[in-house]
C-alpha cells in the first residue's frame, strides 16, 4: 500500500522540481504534474511527484487524520 502525504513547497526549481517539507524534513519532489504552484503551497506527494493541490485548512486536515492514526497506533503497541 502507498500512502499520498500533504507537504509544503519551501522551494521551486526552475526544472519544474522543489523541495517540499514534512515535519522538518526535505523531500525532492517533481512539480510538473502541477499548474501554478507556488511557495508556501500545500501540495499531495505520491512517489516522489506532487500529484494535487491543497488549500491550507484541507492539508491541516488531512495531516491530522495521519497524526490520529499514528496516535491510535502507538496505543495499540
Amino acid at each position: 500500500m502507498c500512502l499520498a502525504v500533504p507537504m509544503k513547497v519551501i522551494e521551486l526549481r526552475e526544472d519544474r522540481t522543489g523541495v517540499c517539507e514534512l515535519e522538518n524534513i526535505r523531500y525532492d519532489v517533481d512539480l510538473s504534474l502541477i499548474e501554478s504552484v507556488q511557495l508556501d503551497d500545500f501540495v499531495i506527494v505520491h512517489a516522489g511527484f506532487a500529484i494535487e493541490k491543497l488549500d491550507i485548512e484541507e492539508a491541516n486536515e488531512r495531516l491530522q487524520l495521519f497524526e490520529d492514526l499514528a496516535e491510535t497506533y502507538r496505543e495499540d503497541v
